[in-house]
């Protein structure tokens, strides 16, 4: 199945483990991704609270050149990415006079004909036939999968159908061998983009996901979002000293676990930029997970 590719900006900086891990279950997952040629950022997180007609130029501009290159659907891993792009495309194709606007803006004809889709879709059907008889290491791990804001909401286009309980990457996750736990935090709010500028928020907001993942019992968080797994992984110090409790459970992407379901390199798949250890003590059973540790 070929399809385009939206990087964005995370994923070829802070979180290139994500695009990394993507490009290396891909072939195996028979995907063949076209990168849009000279891809811009969208906006995302903030560019929609400072300008509006700007916070569309910047994804339709990306829109226009996936129309250019011939793309008819396209891939944003990015969950946040994927939130700019497509509420952009929703509302130009309902303001005609607004979308020619914007297409003089960016000097590019546009007709919103690329469709936007989100990774765990495309995951999906990459996976539908076959994918049991290529794994050569089921991810044998009970996981708390976190869904985050943006792959929820708006409700209006959402990429999950269950808005409140969405079970689309914990379908990915049973198929490589993982134990998905029930959970009350999957759609919670981790602080989004004030990991910089509120840092203390994002501490208060991602610990009570990870607090609460692990008196569950998961060995590993999943996400599909880059700023989520900044959030949970890159800010877990900050985490920790809110709470007093140390947390050894690390937070891996939903392409990881396939990757290592699929038997291929760890470092392929970049788990060695985690901030977060990816290691598991050999445990018996299920019962016997880590429980967090105190702080000393």
């Amino acid at each position: 199945m070929k399809i385009g590719l939206y990087p964005g900006c995370s994923l070829e900086g802070s979180s290139r483990e994500y695009l990394e891990s993507l490009q290396a279950i891909a072939p195996v997952l028979g995907l063949e991704l076209a990168e849009v040629p000279d891809w811009n950022c969208c906006g995302a997180s903030a560019a929609h609270s400072l300008n509006h007609k700007l916070a569309l130029a910047l994804p339709a501009r990306v829109l226009a050149l996936a129309e250019q290159a011939g793309m008819d659907k396209l891939l944003v891993p990015c969950s946040a990415c994927l939130n700019r792009l497509s509420t952009t495309r929703a509302e130009l194709i309902k303001n005609e006079a607004l979308r020619r606007e914007i297409a003089e803006v960016i000097e590019l004809s546009l007709t919103c004909r690329t469709r936007v889709t989100d990774v765990l879709s495309v995951l999906a059907k990459a996976t539908a036939n076959g994918f049991s008889e290529k794994i050569r290491q089921p991810f044998a791990r009970r996981v708390a999968c976190y869904y985050g804001c943006y792959l929820t909401r708006p409700v209006e286009g959402a990429a999950c159908r269950r808005t409140e309980d969405p079970q689309e990457m914990d379908a990915l996750m049973k198929l490589a061998g993982a134990d998905p736990i029930p959970w009350a935090f999957k759609v919670e709010c981790c602080g989004a983009g004030l990991s910089l500028s509120r840092t203390s928020s994002v501490a208060e907001l991602a610990g009570r996901v990870v607090e609460d993942a692990a008196l569950r019992g998961a060995e590993a968080i999943v996400v599909a979002c880059p700023m989520c797994h900044t959030n949970l992984d890159l800010r877990r110090s900050n985490i920790e000293q809110n709470l007093g409790t140390r947390f050894a459970m690390p937070v891996l992407y939903v392409t990881q676990v396939l990757g290592l379901a699929l038997g291929i390199d760890e470092r392929a798949l970049g788990l060695h930029r985690h901030e977060v250890p990816v290691r598991w003590e050999k445990k018996a059973n299920h019962q016997d997970t880590q429980a967090p540790s105190e702080v000393k």
